[in-house]
């Protein structure tokens, strides 16, 4: 038996979101890479173990333990507390690359975040649906862990 996925012809597909945060741009960047590492999970809320190395050229992973697991991306780019870019295949088999970005900025007396994950080349259908709320529950998260650290220990 042969499964395919449906591929689109749309080479780009891209996901936006601004969220402003009610805490500090330090303490939103710690969510943040928590949140990308060991925090991760899945929309649902199972824990999906993933490796950041927070520095250029790092890598993110998901770690299946005994030196396997998934490569998902490198980083390209790291300025603390203000941007994170991280560039490589992410979860897609399909022979995609993705390019994320998170910028921050201070605003209000708390963190404007933006982000955006662009993906080249070729996506399924079923992917371009599950992407914005994945990227929405994670984003979600990062908003609440922040705005709990803030809570706790003001800045």
């Amino acid at each position: 038996m042969t499964t395919t996925a449906n591929l689109t012809d749309q080479s780009t597909f891209t996901v936006s979101e601004e969220i402003y945060v009610r805490a500090s741009l330090e303490q939103t960047f710690e969510s943040l890479l928590a949140q990308l590492g060991p925090l991760n999970e899945t929309p649902d809320g199972r824990a999906l173990t993933m490796v950041l190395e927070a520095r250029p050229g790092g890598r993110w992973y998901r770690d299946l333990g005994g030196d396997n697991g998934h490569l998902w991306g490198f980083v390209q780019s790291i300025k603390r507390p203000s941007l994170l870019e991280v560039w490589g295949p992410l979860m897609m088999s399909t022979g995609a690359t993705s390019n994320m970005i998170y910028r921050l900025s201070e605003k209000d007396g708390g963190t404007l975040r933006s982000f955006k994950h662009t993906l080249v080349g070729p996506v399924s259908d079923e992917a371009r649906e599950k992407m914005p709320p994945g990227w929405a529950a994670m984003n979600a998260n990062v908003k609440k862990n922040a705005e709990r650290s803030a809570e706790r220990k003001p800045s």
